[in-house]
């Protein structure tokens, strides 16, 4: 059924460019695609989003690295016959009007217009596929009708020391924007987008998220701008009635390693700032019939387990297992996310350590991504490497180490 407001628009998933930034785990998969919370996807935020907003009608945006967000999108989301709902995923293409691939987010729905345009929505969500959040979007709509508005933004207050390197909005005492400006700096600049909100100093920074009104994206659509953040919406500003839905919840963007791993800790905290503990609207993944996680003995504290474990550890402490990990005797992970792995082997390959997390092993701050191989009495730490350093099994950057999908580590070694 649908929530009022939200019956009559159609929602547009941004499925991200290269994830340069969080390399290795974008190597072989798009950006929202990459694991959370031990058994979710980045993707499963949006499109959780939308359906427990009243939106059936999602389509998400891909071109790099996107089998298996396809599989995984196309495995978990079956609507009801009946529903008319679907999510659909418009892959890049080369066609006879275009030959080239999304340039920008502002292309990337371009090119995808007549698609989601063919049952005449008369509203456009617009959204990020690598957000961490809950939001009802079928309230931004009710109140992007009430405005008169042709476009709102949704926007999060942030402190000045996060605001030099966002898009920041000045609004009016009625929330329409009057002024933007992107990346300002610590700078005088800066001092007249303070927004009014409270006696913190605040500043209303863009989260990504919009609502158009149709025919309004396809007029501001049809030049050559190639972005929303950098082209769309500044111009808009001066010729439409642009207004900020204003949102004070938990909202993280997960565009580096560093935020991934701060995200997925947030979540181990006995209070987390995010719950997916939320019964109103929970957030949906792909049902995977594995059994309960089995602890032969392990000191745990503050760590997210998620289902089909086998742990024997001896501690672990403020971390994320993912689905079907496997953890060995004597072993101690430390702040740490370990996604686990995509299958379970009846026995290693000749030559290799086991799938998993080997015996008396030391892990701290580190992302272990699926599937890798780490033999017994493996340490694994950051400290003292220099930020940056890179090989084939394990990626040193802001503070974390980082060892790639299907990496094999051999027993004994010391990193």
């Amino acid at each position: 059924m649908h929530q009022p407001g939200a019956a009559n628009a159609v929602a547009v998933i941004l499925g991200g460019g290269q994830g340069t930034r969080l390399l290795p785990l974008t190597r072989d998969r798009s950006k929202p695609a990459v694991p959370i919370a031990g058994k979710y996807r980045l993707i499963d935020i949006p499109v959780s989003n939308c359906i427990n907003s009243g939106l059936r009608q999602i389509y998400v945006l891909t071109q790099f690295n996107s089998e298996s967000l396809h599989r995984h999108i196309q495995g978990t989301y079956h609507f009801d016959a009946f529903s008319q709902g679907f999510v659909r995923i418009l892959a890049a293409q080369q066609t006879p009007s275009s030959e080239s691939w999304f340039q920008g987010t502002a292309d990337a729905v371009r090119q995808s217009l007549r698609f989601f345009l063919e049952d005449e929505p008369e509203f456009v969500v617009i959204l990020s596929g690598d957000q961490l959040y809950r939001m009802n979007f079928a309230e931004i709509i009710q109140q992007h009708i009430a405005h008169g508005a042709e476009v709102t933004i949704c926007t999060k207050p942030v402190e000045r020391s996060e605001a030099y390197a966002l898009g920041i909005m000045k609004i009016d005492e009625h929330q329409r924007i009057t002024r933007f400006v992107e990346k300002p700096g610590n700078t005088p600049l800066l001092d007249e987008f303070r927004a009014p909100i409270g006696a913190e100093e605040r500043y209303l920074a863009s989260m990504g998220i919009y609502v158009f009104n149709t025919k309004v994206l396809r007029d501001l659509l049809a030049g050559n701008e190639v972005d929303f953040g950098k082209h769309i919406i500044p111009g808009s500003i001066k010729t439409r009635n642009v207004y900020s839905y204003v949102y004070d919840g938990y909202w993280k963007d997960i565009g580096t390693l560093r935020s991934f791993w701060e995200a997925n800790l947030g979540l181990t905290e006995i209070v987390p700032e995010f719950s997916f503990y939320d019964p109103k609207a929970p957030i949906y993944t792909a049902m995977r019939y594995l059994p309960p996680s089995k602890i032969n003995r392990c000191d745990l504290n503050r760590c997210l387990l998620s289902e089909g474990c086998i742990v024997s550890g001896h501690r672990l402490l403020h971390s994320v297992v993912g689905i079907r990990a496997i953890i060995g005797d004597g072993t101690v992970i430390e702040h740490s996310v370990v996604m686990g792995a995509d299958y379970y082997e009846n026995a290693p390959e000749p030559g290799l350590p086991p799938l998993g997390i080997g015996r008396d092993c030391y892990i701290k701050n580190a992302i272990i991504d699926k599937n890798a191989r780490i033999g017994d009495g493996v340490y694994l730490s950051p400290e003292g490497k220099k930020e940056g350093e890179t090989t084939e099994i394990y990626t040193v950057q802001d503070g974390i180490i980082v060892v790639p999908k299907n990496a094999v580590i051999p027993s004994g070694t010391k990193i």
